[in-house]
């Protein structure tokens, strides 16, 4: 083997500098990018969760025009149906169970819910699936329900277990997250 093809063979790697540099500007690359990867996630779950607040609520209320209160107020339990079986899950002392059976069953004028319609159960169902849907921020799709008639309901909770806030006198329907928005901005949290 000749000196000259010695040579060329030994010149054809990189050195470390050069791939200290290369790594140096991928690096610099990365942290410029993923930070906005991270933002766009972010928005992404406040449009969602814009957008389930703004179903829920139009669920809510078209069922407000069409008792005259809103789901959860009054049992769901105790109806003879016309045609499927009578909801035995919204007792009196669970009226989260009563509000998922109003909004998801078919109900008479009183709120009775029934798993299929007829002649007197000719409302609803508000919303197409049998739960609630999840929030976005805590993924969670749990609901408690306020009796307070309080307007201006916050989330004081910090347990990230938790996905709906509801207040059956105001109509109120909030994420139950205190980190999503201070309580002095309004666009998340008014029913109205």
């Amino acid at each position: 083997m000749s000196q000259y093809s010695l040579k060329k063979q030994l010149i054809k790697g990189f050195t470390l500098v050069e791939l200290l540099i290369v790594v140096i500007i991928l690096a610099i690359l990365a942290a410029i990018v993923v930070p906005q990867f991270a933002s766009s996630t972010d928005d992404a779950k406040l449009s969602s969760l814009d957008t389930t607040l703004a179903n829920m609520r139009s669920a809510i209320d078209l069922y407000y025009q069409q008792h005259g209160k809103y789901p959860g107020a009054v049992i769901s339990s105790g109806a003879t149906c016309d045609a499927g079986t009578a909801d035995t899950t919204g007792s009196t002392g669970s009226l989260d169970k009563a509000f998922i059976a109003q909004l998801t069953r078919y109900t008479n004028a009183t709120g009775q819910a029934c798993t299929g319609s007829g002649v007197n159960f000719k409302y609803g169902p508000y919303l197409k699936k049998d739960v609630l849907p999840n929030n976005a921020i805590t993924g969670k799709n749990t609901i408690t329900i306020s009796t307070a008639g309080v307007l201006g309901m916050v989330s004081t909770t910090t347990d990230l277990s938790k996905g709906w806030l509801f207040d059956t006198k105001t109509g109120q329907f909030i994420a139950d997250d205190h980190r999503l928005v201070p309580p002095s901005t309004t666009e998340y949290y008014d029913m109205r």
